[in-house]
């Protein structure tokens, strides 16, 4: 494709997802099937008009694909409800914690055993598709930061969470093909990809996330003119925590999404002590004295990155269906996301959620709906520009287009009438 028919192809479709943005809403299908279809219409299963080859453009797609996560992950962490709870966050946690281990660990051993991959590549495969993802799984996340909804929470805490806490996993995978260092009997493993990458990402994200709220408090209450563009803040806020990250060898998505969390916390907490202490008889609020604004932040942000999100959105999955055959179709592939989606996911949700207080709708409908999307193509980018041999890479690429491929139409076609059946029963039960 020419540069002129690239730019007529996505005007094209910027056009008729503006048009349409209304209609679709009301139809059992979201956006996401739309860029699928059309990726498919003009890609290589249809007219042929471009293929976009995932293995010699992967650089370009790594970049792609952690750019968009890193904005995703931002938009979910601002929506989270404050004060965080650790009894309100019990759930979530052990979906993206407990749940996604034993989803590697099912995912491997069908791997091994079924798709005969080697152990580190079975173990790779598991970490990929593993975590669900932030970026095509809005229609089941929370709509705004006071939304009650407990399986909406859960599913983009989930989100949020795992898109980091899969990161050891791929490292452990890349360790048992010979591309990472685990040191003897996985010591180094334990201590620094697990240990040290985890508890650092989330310390950076919350110290970045709350200095930065502190700050634009402070200076808002002594200068009462100030004014920032909260766009920028809310951008600059991702680059600095996920720089900081890499530069002391954390997980950067925890620390983002941390960041995001902490950034809301901290905003709410400082507008509700101002708001405590500030009655002065004369009758001056928060709002006067300019303490209010610093939600802004958070809120104004959150739409631009939103708007990011949907384009990058708009443009990967269009590369997702311009990167399919119709042979990618295989029984081999289908089989693996019809265990993954029926059998990995549900049994690993039901058994991470043992014993907790989540009520069983809840339970099915999050077993279900584990969305496979931008972040599985991350980790099998990364995987590949860290030296992943080209056999294996070509195998778990096959495999996992399919599965996200098959997440958008699978899980976009279910999911309103899916969560507007929860929300009839929870009402009627």
């Amino acid at each position: 494709m020419t540069t002129a028919t690239w730019f007529i192809l996505l005007g094209s479709l910027l056009l008729v997802v503006g048009f349409t943005a209304s209609y679709i809403k009301t139809v059992p299908a979201t956006s996401a099937i739309v860029y699928l279809v059309i990726g498919f219409v003009v890609g290589p299963m249809g007219f042929g008009l471009f293929h976009f080859n995932p293995l010699k453009e992967s650089a370009l797609l790594e970049l792609l694909t952690e750019i968009a996560v890193l904005i995703s992950l931002y938009c979910a962490g601002v929506k989270m409800p404050a004060p965080v709870k650790f009894s309100r966050w019990r759930t979530p946690l052990r979906l993206a914690v407990v749940s996604m281990a034993f989803t590697v660990g099912l995912v491997a051993l069908f791997g091994y055993y079924w798709l005969s991959l080697p152990l580190g590549a079975a173990v790779l495969l598991g970490a990929v598709v593993a975590p669900t993802d932030p970026v095509l799984a809005t229609e089941v996340q929370t709509r705004h930061a006071g939304d009650p909804d407990r399986l909406r929470f859960a599913l983009t805490c989930e989100a949020g969470i795992n898109d980091g806490s899969a990161f050891p996993f791929v490292m452990l995978g890349l360790g048992l093909l010979g591309l990472h260092d685990l040191g003897d009997t996985g010591w180094r493993w334990l201590a620094v990809d697990v240990v040290w990458a985890s508890g650092a990402g989330i310390g950076i994200g919350i110290l970045a996330g709350c200095g930065v709220g502190w700050i634009v408090h402070t200076t808002r209450k002594t200068f009462t003119h100030s004014e920032f563009l909260e766009n920028f803040l809310g951008l600059g806020l991702i680059a600095f925590a996920y720089g900081l990250s890499l530069l002391v060898g954390a997980w950067g998505f925890l620390a983002v999404f941390s960041a995001a969390v902490a950034l809301r916390h901290t905003e709410l907490k400082q507008v509700g002590l101002t708001q405590k202490y500030s009655r002065a008889p004369s009758g001056d609020t928060a709002e006067k004295d300019g303490s209010q604004a610093i939600v802004h932040i958070h809120q104004r942000s959150l739409a631009f990155n939103e708007h990011l999100e949907k384009l990058a959105e708009i443009v990967l999955v269009l590369l997702i269906g311009g990167s399919l055959f119709w042979d990618s179709w295989s029984w081999r592939a289908v089989g693996f996301a019809a265990f993954l989606f029926f059998i990995a996911r549900p049994i690993s949700v039901h058994l991470g959620l043992l014993g907790s207080k989540a009520p069983m709708r809840l339970r099915n409908m999050a077993s279900w709906f584990g969305v496979r999307g931008i972040g599985s193509l991350y980790y099998l980018m990364y995987a590949i520009q860290h030296g992943l041999p080209e056999e294996i890479a070509l195998e778990l690429m096959h495999l996992t287009l399919a599965v996200v491929a098959l997440s958008i139409l699978v899980h976009g076609v279910s999911v309103k009438p899916a969560i507007a059946r929860f929300w009839r029963s929870r009402n009627t039960g």
